[in-house]
């Protein structure tokens, strides 16, 4: 046992050494493709939560941010924790919850899996809470975003001298994009972290480490019923203007990107067994990233098909390698 112990420890460790260095990287070559480090960084902490549990998934977090902290600075090791670190290891715990299916009113034999649309609720709800806690560390606001149209406008005005920019129309689009931010970096944490997810589970089932079932991902991945009104709350904020206005934006924007990710799995399940069902996927993807209706068109399918999937697995699984975590 303390081999065993010593030896998760050790996992943990090195997993967290693994994602300081992908944090580090990306800190270091502001891109595109620093971003894609930030969320690779979300994967050892997933792959050693799946497969060795939550003390190897709270080493791996404890030595990253402790890394993060010795080598830039403490609040860029919170920042870290909030944005990729603590959501990694939170949504592997989740994964790992099994309960006895007959608590549910199912079969005794079988076991019950923490529903894969409550771990997308989580996710939504600690991506909220970090760009919220975030936005406070680095005082967000008019003061940081209305520099940026600033500039944009004198660009235009450098290229095109007679153009003369509408002081009303200005105010309005520095307000949009006060908005527009934090809503737009929520939405993509959310949908970037789901994916290291997705990723991670499959690793894990295909080592032969990992307790919960694969899951058909196009039939189970919906959002719960009660992120509805979590998402029309934030959407009332947004009318309060001020603080309220942010708030409700980042609740827009990661609840948002979990409808958006429902909706695609809704779009997948309903297409299945159809002659045209590659070349209309491959369609939706792209409009919805070039155009704003279709990608509320597939916000409205995940807003309108919500439900609540549980994995069954037999109880006799259970104690080969492991056992879950602890109860739902």
């Amino acid at each position: 046992m303390k081999r065993l112990d010593l030896k998760t420890l050790l996992t943990g460790a090195l997993a967290g050494l693994t994602a300081a260095l992908l944090v580090l990287g990306a800190s270091v070559q502001p891109s595109f493709f620093s971003a894609l480090l930030y969320t690779a960084s979300a994967l050892p902490i997933l792959l050693v939560g799946l497969g060795w549990g939550n003390v190897a998934a709270i080493v791996a977090v404890v030595t990253a941010a402790a890394l993060g902290a010795a080598f830039i600075s403490p609040s860029f090791a919170l920042i870290m924790t909030l944005v990729t670190l603590l959501p990694a290891g939170w949504l592997s715990h989740l994964a790992n919850l099994a309960r006895p299916a007959s608590e549910l009113g199912g079969p005794d034999h079988l076991l019950a899996w923490y529903p894969l649309s409550d771990i997308l609720l989580h996710l939504c709800g600690l991506v909220t809470f970090a760009v919220i806690v975030i936005g406070v560390m680095i005082g967000y606001g008019p003061e940081i975003t209305d520099p940026i149209v600033d500039l944009l406008i004198a660009s235009v005005k450098q290229q095109q001298p007679e153009f003369m920019p509408d002081p009303a129309a200005t105010a309005q689009t520095k307000s949009l994009i006060l908005l527009m931010l934090p809503a737009l970096q929520g939405g993509m944490w959310v949908t970037m972290l789901f994916a290291a997810y997705y990723f991670a589970v499959r690793i894990v089932a295909a080592s032969g480490r990992g307790l919960r079932p694969r899951e058909d991902i196009p039939s189970s991945l919906r959002m719960n019923r009660n992120s509805i009104f979590v998402f029309l709350a934030g959407l009332a904020a947004c009318f309060f203007g001020g603080v309220p206005a942010l708030i409700g934006a980042t609740v827009i924007g990661t609840f948002g990107a979990g409808f958006m990710l429902s909706g695609f799995a809704s779009l997948h399940f309903r297409t299945r067994g159809k002659d045209w069902r590659l070349p209309a996927l491959i369609l939706c993807y792209l409009a919805s990233m070039l155009m704003l209706l279709p990608a509320l068109l597939i916000l409205v399918l995940g807003l309108v098909d919500t439900r609540k999937a549980i994995a069954l697995t037999p109880a006799k699984d259970a104690d080969a390698p492991k056992q879950p975590d602890t109860k739902i």
